[in-house]
């Protein structure tokens, strides 16, 4: 198990170059912070392999409780790369908290993998039987309340009055059992848990039409960091786009996920897995911001080429 550290390096790395067999780096030192999430998995067996080592990269994993909280870090100085979801990163950006750069891809939606569900008597039963209900997200302005949006326009259904409700991804199955919201958008493993613990049943797939495919984590950094080290740029995304090639094996990444993600075996062999990514695609992300505008999510537009690092091309 991954221990969490107290204290970091800060903003901009050490000056000791890495020895590594890819040239020296700008630093050979990169604290990351993460959370329990399926979709880290990739990251997960680069380390456990030693690909980031090998690389020339030695890397400190920072524990943070949620994707608010990684980013969080980040913008503090406390870590030089945080994961989490993608729409943070951008509101962030928005609000001019910080300017931030992507550094590498983490996963998209798959199929199945991000639902809005309910239980088996509940009178929710399409994108339309939504409206004006209590639904479970994790906090308003993600892409819990973002995706759910966009399915429901899409179905011209109307979501202005939808009573959107705070609740952690691990206690949405206790809410719907006991009433306390109609419906809840739950990401995978959760979404199979639910199904298990209380017989929550599937009601819409929220990554269809528009949001098919929808970019929802990576890794970022401040811009600052990722214009002066892009040589540690590169390594981070070659070590980190091997271990998601191999990811592709489902019997390597369900030992991971109930290793640092703490699922249950057997619902670790039953999940819908999100589609795990490692490569930037700047028009692919542009949907994000796009979609979070088109919500209210932020004011004005945000250009996603200006946010992807641009790391050395010489390895």
């Amino acid at each position: 198990m991954l221990a969490a550290t107290g204290g970091c390096g800060m903003l901009g790395g050490s000056d000791e170059s890495s020895e590594g067999g890819n040239g020296d780096l700008e630093t050979s030192k990169i604290s990351v912070s993460i959370m329990p999430t399926i979709d880290l998995a990739p990251f997960h067996l680069a380390m456990q392999n030693g690909y980031f080592k090998d690389e020339g990269l030695d890397v400190e994993v920072v524990n943070a409780p949620s994707g608010q909280a990684s980013l969080t870090k980040l913008i503090n100085g406390e870590v030089n790369v945080a994961y989490g979801s993608y729409t943070p990163f951008f509101i962030a950006q928005s609000k001019g908290a910080a300017e931030l750069k992507f550094v590498a891809d983490a996963s998209s939606a798959g199929p199945d993998s991000t639902m809005i569900v309910a239980m088996p008597d509940s009178d929710v039963k399409d994108a339309k039987s939504l409206e004006g209900k209590r639904v479970a997200i994790t906090s308003e302005n993600t892409i819990c309340d973002t995706l759910t949006k966009s399915v429901m326009k899409t179905n011209g259904a109307d979501f202005s009055g939808v009573q959107w409700v705070s609740i952690p991804f691990p206690d949405m199955a206790a809410a719907l059992q006991r009433g306390d919201v109609d419906a809840a958008f739950m990401t995978e493993p959760f979404i199979t848990s639910a199904a298990k613990t209380v017989g929550a049943v599937p009601v819409f797939d929220t990554a269809t039409g528009p949001t098919k495919d929808f970019p929802t984590a990576g890794y970022g950094s401040q811009a600052q960091w990722a214009d002066e080290n892009p040589k540690a740029v590169a390594a981070f995304q070659r070590a980190l786009d091997k271990a998601t090639r191999e990811a592709a094996d489902r019997s390597t990444i369900e030992p991971l996920m109930v290793e640092f993600a703490k699922v249950d075996k057997e619902i670790a062999s039953m999940t819908n897995l999100l589609t795990f990514q490692s490569k930037l695609d700047t028009q692919r992300l542009q949907r994000v911001p796009d979609l979070l505008l088109e919500f209210g999510g932020i004011p004005e537009r945000l250009d996603v080429s200006k946010m992807v690092a641009q790391p050395a091309t010489d390895s």
